[in-house]
């Protein structure tokens, strides 16, 4: 029986817009850890390799300095570790497998699958679908199922793209065939096709040896299953693959009815109540009628928050929240003249839900004046 991990979507050097201060720096260095934990779990589960399906790093454009700590966490991995060129960083002229900085600075147990190359290792026979350019004809899968042999060992094909059975609707010309997937592996061609490009793990159709690894650390708020790296044993006859946590960063998305103090007092509760929250990004929206006072309650609870997760961001487009000043919030104000004036417009505008701003600056308004007090 032969063990292999099976990983994919790296996406080394991705930034995320809303990461920031320290953040961003502290993301970056969790990707790397996630590298590093998959050296740890080839070696606690004795695998043979490590590959790598496709997008390794998010753009042909990355820095020097992603490259080098990149390879160097690739460098601790104690096998050797197959790098599939995909989309995000084809495998062309301008590539950043041909840059000088990866060329001279790649470890030796690090591999890039080149097209119509296939690797050998451990009595396994690595058939890559490596892309050469980022929007292809048809997937590279195509032209390496077809020159498929029969081979007196393992064969395992490393792939990266959409599986039409699973975005059926996609307009893509490199979709992946999953009946033409199927087919190799009843006829013995294939015994395992390891995917990337999808970002949460998922078996694809009913063999159960073809699989997306999905990416080793989350990298937004529609994946439900990443952080994750598949073992897979094969020994000819079957293959067992088996998910290990790897990466420790999470997006959350949540939806709060918000009209009351209580309603508040809710989401800080959820909110304090998040585990490893300088690792947590949360998307917020909320749906509700509420007054000044309660709204300036709910905007003091996300900016405490905020300092300390490691992003907090409002989804405007799914934000139903009309702010309504009741007897108490106009009397708190006391306003009159052309503010009382600037204050009924803001009403106005607020009262259906659909201008945030407007109710943000109805919030602030109202905090504005009670600690002018």
């Amino acid at each position: 029986m032969v063990r292999f991990v099976h990983s994919a979507d790296w996406q080394l050097g991705m930034t995320r817009h809303f990461l920031a201060g320290d953040a961003q720096g502290r993301y970056s260095e969790a990707r790397l850890d996630a590298v590093r934990a998959i050296g740890r779990l080839a070696a606690e589960e004795r695998c043979a390799f490590v590959v790598v399906a496709g997008d390794v790093f998010e753009t042909n454009q990355v820095a020097r300095s992603v490259v080098l700590p990149a390879l160097e966490a690739m460098a601790g991995c104690p096998v050797p570790v197959l790098l599939l060129p995909g989309n995000h960083d084809a495998l062309h002229a301008g590539s950043v497998y041909r840059t000088k900085a990866f060329v001279d600075n790649k470890p030796a147990n690090v591999t890039v699958l080149e097209p119509g190359t296939a690797a050998e290792i451990a009595g396994v026979r690595i058939v890559p679908a490596t892309w050469e350019t980022r929007k292809p004809d048809v997937n590279p899968a195509e032209a390496a199922c077809r020159s498929l042999k029969r081979s007196q060992g393992l064969q395992v094909l490393v792939a990266h793209g959409i599986v039409d059975a699973v975005s059926p609707q996609s307009g893509e010309a490199s979709v992946l065939r999953l009946p033409m997937l199927e087919e190799a592996l009843r006829e013995g061609l294939l015994d395992y096709v390891a995917l990337g490009d999808q970002h949460s793990c998922a078996a694809v159709g009913a063999s159960g040896r073809i699989w997306y690894s999905g990416t080793p650390l989350v990298t937004s708020y529609r994946e439900p299953r990443p952080n994750l790296a598949l073992v897979v044993a094969l020994d000819g006859t079957d293959a067992k693959v088996s998910e290990h946590v790897v990466g420790d960063w999470q997006f959350v998305d949540r939806r709060f009815d918000v009209d009351t103090e209580s309603d508040v007092d809710a989401v800080d509760a959820w909110l304090a109540g998040l585990a490893d929250r300088r690792k947590c990004v949360v998307r917020l929206s909320f749906v509700g009628t509420v007054s000044l006072a309660v709204k300036a309650h709910l905007d003091e609870v996300l900016d405490r928050h905020d300092d300390v997760l490691a992003a907090l961001e409002l989804h405007d487009r799914e934000m139903d929240l009309a702010v309504l000043p009741d007897d108490a919030d106009l009397a708190a104000l006391g306003l009159s003249g052309f503010a009382a004036a600037a204050l009924d417009e803001l009403v106005a505008r607020a009262a259906g839900g659909a201008d945030v701003a407007a109710a943000d600056a109805l919030g602030l308004l109202y905090r504005l004046a009670r600690a002018g007090r």
